[in-house]
């Protein structure tokens, strides 16, 4: 069953999503549905970790105490300085 729904986009995001769906051959609503349903489909796409975001977590192990802030000042004073 299909119902309407109103959105509140940018005027120059609608106008790019349009050409897009043109040149696609699909229609704006099919886009945004096909989105909507890739986000919350039953598989739970949306909860599910990328391959590469496996291949690369966990690769950089820290040491308890790492401060990240002082980490990057110190690494952006090196570049800079």
């Amino acid at each position: 069953m299909k119902a309407k729904l109103t959105l509140t986009i940018k005027k120059d995001i609608i106008a790019k999503s349009k050409l897009y769906a043109k040149h696609t051959g699909k229609s704006l609503s099919n886009l945004v549905q096909n989105y909507l349903d890739a986000l919350t489909g039953e598989s739970g796409s949306w909860n599910i970790i990328s391959t590469k975001t496996k291949k690369i977590a966990g690769a950089v192990k820290l040491s308890a105490n790492f401060d990240e802030d002082t980490e990057l000042r110190s690494y952006l004073e090196h570049k800079h300085l």
